[in-house]
């Protein structure tokens, strides 16, 4: 679907922890102006990484906030709210950002703050998703994307892929096939997202459809 005309590109703050390929998928999609949204600001929680560089070399504004330059993790969690706030963001992305945000980022950009998990929520949370599904034996898993709440990958569902597990699979082969429909699916998530606009019922992320009270203001 084309962007709306009427409508500026949604201003996206996506924050890293490390290489920073989803990121790369979003800056290579907000290419297009007819995707919808547009990479304003790259943030992340350590120097020198290759999220901050992808950032720089596409002449987007980069940030970094580091909890060990904080007397807690709540003055961190609040100065990492207030630089994400600088940039007016309408959908702030955490694309392998490594730190869980707390109660000041969540009250400044609650209901517009998406994360992906690597399994098929609420299967499997937590950091070992592939590892888990292996072990357990699954034949489908696959990668969420979720509006961040106060838990650890509960929030509500905005879109998930499923990806097969094979039988010759370790975890790094199948971590892998999840991570690219996870990159496929973040870019095709966020895009409608930007273009149509969303609501949060409870646990429900609806896209678009104006009747509906509360829908987030992109752009």
């Amino acid at each position: 679907m084309p962007a709306n005309p009427d409508r500026p590109a949604a201003r996206l703050v996506v924050l890293v922890s490390g290489s920073g390929t989803n990121l790369q998928a979003l800056l290579d999609a907000a290419t297009d102006p007819a995707y919808g949204a547009e990479v304003v600001a790259v943030g992340a929680d350590r120097d020198n990484i290759e999220g901050l560089e992808r950032a720089q070399r596409a002449g987007v504004e980069t940030f970094v906030r580091r909890v060990k330059d904080f007397d807690d993790r709540a003055a961190w969690d609040a100065d990492l709210a207030a630089a994400v706030a600088a940039h007016r963001p309408d959908v702030v992305v955490l694309a392998g950002f490594m730190k869980l945000v707390g109660e000041s980022f969540l009250s400044a950009f609650g209901g517009r703050v998406l994360n992906t998990h690597p399994a098929l929520s609420p299967s499997f949370p937590g950091m070992r998703g592939p590892a888990d599904a292996l072990e357990y034996g699954v034949k489908v898993t696959g990668c969420t994307l979720f509006v961040v709440d106060a838990g650890v990958d509960t929030g509500p569902i905005v879109a998930q892929s499923a990806v097969d597990v094979e039988p010759d699979d370790d975890v790094e082969s199948l971590h892998e096939r999840i991570k690219s429909a996870e990159r496929t699916m973040l870019v095709e998530a966020v895009g409608r997202m930007a273009r149509e606009g969303f609501v949060v019922e409870g646990r429900q992320v609806r896209f678009g459809t104006v009747r509906h009270q509360g829908r987030q203001p992109l752009g």
